[in-house]
C-alpha cells in the first residue's frame, strides 16, 4: 500500500509533462493545417518540382565525379 505514494505524484508528474508538451505544440502552430499532410499524397508532384529534383541529381553527380582525374578514367 505504501507504493502508492510514489506512484501517485509520479502519474501526477506525466500529466503534467503531457499537459505540457500539448501547450507547447500548440503555441508551435503544430495544429495550424491538419488538412494538407492527409491530401498530399492524392496529388502527384508539380513538374517544376519534377524538374528541380532532376536538376539537384544531376548536379550532385556532376560534383561528386568533379575531383576525378580524368586520364584515369580514359585508360
Amino acid at each position: 500500500m505504501s507504493i502508492i505514494y510514489v506512484l501517485i505524484p509520479i502519474a501526477m508528474l506525466f500529466v503534467l509533462v503531457a499537459v505540457g508538451i500539448f501547450f507547447w505544440a500548440v503555441k508551435s502552430d503544430q495544429f495550424d493545417d491538419l488538412e494538407k499532410q492527409s491530401v498530399s499524397i492524392l496529388f502527384e508532384e508539380d513538374s517544376h518540382q519534377q524538374q528541380n529534383h532532376a536538376e539537384s541529381d544531376t548536379n550532385d553527380k556532376t560534383t561528386a565525379t568533379s575531383g576525378v582525374n580524368t586520364t584515369e578514367i580514359n585508360k
